[in-house]
């Protein structure tokens, strides 16, 4: 389980000596961006902004990193629903255009308290079959803490050849999570807070929960510093929960982001038959013809 961790970890002071020692197998991507939301006057209703942070790369960032916006490099620009995957062709020609080949270890940091944009540029990184990638633990914040060399310098690596190769287990349409309800096989995750979860907010036309869905918000897992928790202690989450890693889990939250957090942890723990409903609620919630509760 420790190898297991390391695969999807990375920690400050290993990626500042690999840094430091020039070396070239590393690709650093900076996924900064927000979540901004906004509640009405009757506190039952929320709406949410979905930015980018470039400017705040622009200011400093990890030496060597590149940028990558998530609300617009890693998109699919004609979907309907906000902020859903870039095709592997998009994804595949950015990658090639910032200089990240099949043969590089991509290291993803951001600075949110759960890493849920790292995670988010982790999991479609696998949804396109590269699977050497890890996330920066503490991320941005931890670099800082530490008072950790940063830069203003936007690195510019040779163009690189990316072959992505789609691995549909790891998403799924509204469709084919409506055919998985209550199917005794599979696990259905609610990433959101509890008042989204609950109905009690609602940042769609409709509020509530997808049926049959257990609540698991992706804070769950982290410390107070914006550390991962320890191993143990993530097992120990995962069991009172009754994860099953036998079965399938599909997670969801408002945008297909925050539930890549627990998609990755529960990667982290040994489950390997994980799914991300990448329209979630933005989807769900708008649709008159899906169940909720």
């Amino acid at each position: 389980m420790e190898t297991l961790s390391k695969q999807h970890l990375i920690e400050t002071e290993e990626l500042a000596e690999r840094i430091a020692d020039g070396d070239n197998s590393l690709r650093v991507v900076d996924m900064r961006g927000f979540v901004r939301t906004r509640t009405d006057e009757t506190g039952k209703v929320q709406s949410a902004d979905y930015l980018g942070a470039k400017t705040d790369y622009a200011v400093s960032h990890i030496p060597g990193a590149l940028y990558f916006d998530w609300t617009k490099d890693l998109i699919d620009p004609e979907a309907e629903v906000p902020v859903q995957a870039a095709s592997g062709e998009q994804f595949a020609a950015l990658l090639e255009g910032a200089g990240i080949g099949n043969e590089h270890t991509v290291i993803a940091y951001d600075h949110h308290p759960a890493s849920q944009f790292a995670t988010r540029l982790w999991w479609l990184f696998h949804l396109y079959g590269h699977h050497h990638i890890r996330v920066l633990n503490g991320g941005w914040t931890k670099w800082i803490r530490e008072a950790r060399e940063v830069t203003t310098e936007t690195p510019v690596y040779p163009k690189s050849s990316f072959l992505h190769r789609l691995q549909p287990e790891w998403r799924a349409t509204a469709e084919e999570v409506l055919s998985l309800l209550h199917k005794d096989d599979v696990t259905l995750i609610d990433a959101r807070d509890r008042a989204q979860f609950t109905g009690a907010i609602r940042r769609a036309t409709y509020g509530g929960r997808i049926p049959g869905a257990i609540h698991l918000p992706r804070e769950a897992f982290f410390s107070e510093e914006g550390m991962f928790q320890p191993v143990s202690i993530l097992q120990d989450i995962a069991a009172e929960q009754k994860l099953d890693p036998e079965k399938r889990i599909v997670a969801y939250c408002n945008g297909g982001v925050a539930a890549t957090t627990v998609l990755f942890t529960l990667s982290m723990l040994g489950y390997t038959n994980l799914t991300n409903y990448d329209g979630s609620w933005n989807e769900w919630g708008e649709r008159d013809d899906l169940p909720r509760e």
